[in-house]
This record gives C-alpha cells, structure tokens and sequence, in this order.
C-alpha cells in the first residue's frame, strides 16, 4: 500500500506556481505535436499546416473542456456563479467537454482549408492518449479523481482527501485510456487504416468509453452529481453515447472509404 501526499505545486518562484496540471497540459500538447509532424503525417500539405492547426485544438480543449465541466457537472452552481466560468485556475474540467471541443475546431479548420476534418481527428486521435496519460498522472498528484475505499496490496491513502485506502483511478486511467489505447491506436496506424478516414477517430471512441466506463465503477462520482441512477455516473453516461457514436463511425467510414 502508498501513501499519497505529492505538492500539486510542481515549481514556485517567488509568488509564482506552476502546477504538476499545466505541466501535464503542456507536455501533452508538445508531444503529442512532434509526434503527429514526424511519425503520423505523411500528406505534405497536411504537415505544412499542422502548426496552425494546434493552436486551434489548444482554444478547443480549454474551452471545450471548461464549458463541458459546467454543463454536465455543475451547472446550477454556475447559474447561480457565473463569473466564476471563468476562473479555470480553480480547476473544473471535463474531458468529454474537451473532446467536443477538439471535434469543434477540427471541422472548421479543416472546412477553412478544404481538408476533410478526420485528416485532422484521426491524427488527432492517436495522439490523445498522450495527454490523457500525462493528465491522469498529474490528477493522482493533485490526490483528485480518485477511487473508492479498498484493500487491495495497490491501494493509495491520499492524505490530502482523508485516512482511507482506495482505488488509485487516476493511475488505471493514465494506463488503460493513456498507455493501452496509444498502443492499440498505433497498432492500426501502422497497418494502413488511416486511409479509412474516420475509422480511427471510431476506435478511440469505442476504447477510450469503454476503458472510461469500467475504471468509473471503482471511482468516487463527483459529490455535487453522485450517481445518476443505477450506480451509474455522469461520466459513464456520456461515455455511452460517444461509445455509440464511435460504433457508427466505424461502421460508415470503413465502408465508404472502402468503396472509394
């Protein structure tokens, strides 16, 4: 068993912090840039505006993911607050929320230069799973997103939360919907399937819920929502209806792309 009781404060300078999230931030988009430029695109054109490209996908993620936060798991109190949309540093993202926003200025950049938008989402999609596993290491720093009480020979005391034993979510997260799903996604880079445009921005889709949907029984719901109905959570539901959604794509974008 661990004892969890990391600084979220990865460096301060006088009164100046720089947190173990924004580093994930960071590092995440930086990688996940160089990789997508000198291993996943082939297409010259394509490469050539890549740059421009990732500033769109950062305004994307942060306003995607802060809005998402607001409107599936705090809405009231942000009625009742709405300045406070606007203070991101207090934390509050949604990676669904994110997620939609990525798809957002993925199709209007995409639609500005005349490229299909999943040239763009499924480079995108391989990449993600980069950030999601530096993401979740930095929530297990921050001793947030975790799990449920335990005794497994794993299990994590965060002392920042309290004196039980849980389930270290944030780090079967940043395996499964970080490590695993890069490998698998790779997997199907390298045998051609992004030719298929789309088929892998479904496979992230499908992997990514499903990952998400299991890891959540073992994690603690957000306290303002618990748990909808069934023990299901907020995060369980969305993640159903993008799981559907991946399925669809799937489906149509192999046998469209097949046919061409």
């Amino acid at each position: 068993m661990f004892i969890n009781n990391f600084d979220p404060v990865a460096i301060e300078f006088f009164s100046i912090e720089i947190r173990w999230y924004s580093l994930a931030y960071i590092f995440g988009i930086l990688i996940g840039w160089i990789v997508s430029k000198r291993i996943l695109i082939s297409d010259d054109n394509l490469k050539k505006r890549f740059d421009d490209f990732v500033t769109y996908i950062i305004l994307g993620i942060i306003i995607g993911g802060r809005l998402g936060y607001v409107l599936f798991y705090n809405l009231n109190y942000y009625l009742n607050n709405l300045i406070d949309i606007f203070k991101i540093w207090q934390g509050g993202m949604s990676f669904h929320g994110g997620l939609i926003g990525v798809i957002i200025v993925s199709y209007i950049f995409a639609k500005k230069n005349n490229h299909n938008p999943f040239s763009y989402l499924d480079i995108v999609a391989i990449v993600s799973p980069i950030g999601i596993f530096f993401g979740r290491i930095s929530n297990f720093i921050n001793s947030e997103l975790y799990g449920i009480e335990t005794n497994i020979p794993w299990a994590v005391k965060f002392l920042k939360v309290d004196n039980i034993y849980r389930h270290p979510t944030q780090l079967y997260e940043a395996l499964f919907e970080g490590l695993i799903l890069f490998l698998i996604l790779f997997f199907f880079k390298k045998k051609g399937f992004l030719k298929f445009k789309g088929f892998v921005s479904g496979l992230f889709l499908i992997f990514y819920s499903i990952f998400r949907f299991v890891i959540e029984f073992y994690r603690v719901p957000d306290e303002q929502l618990g748990y909808l109905f069934f023990q299901i959570t907020m995060g369980q539901l969305i993640s159903s209806l993008f799981f559907l959604i991946g399925v669809y794509l799937i489906i149509t974008k192999y046998e469209i792309n097949k046919e061409i």
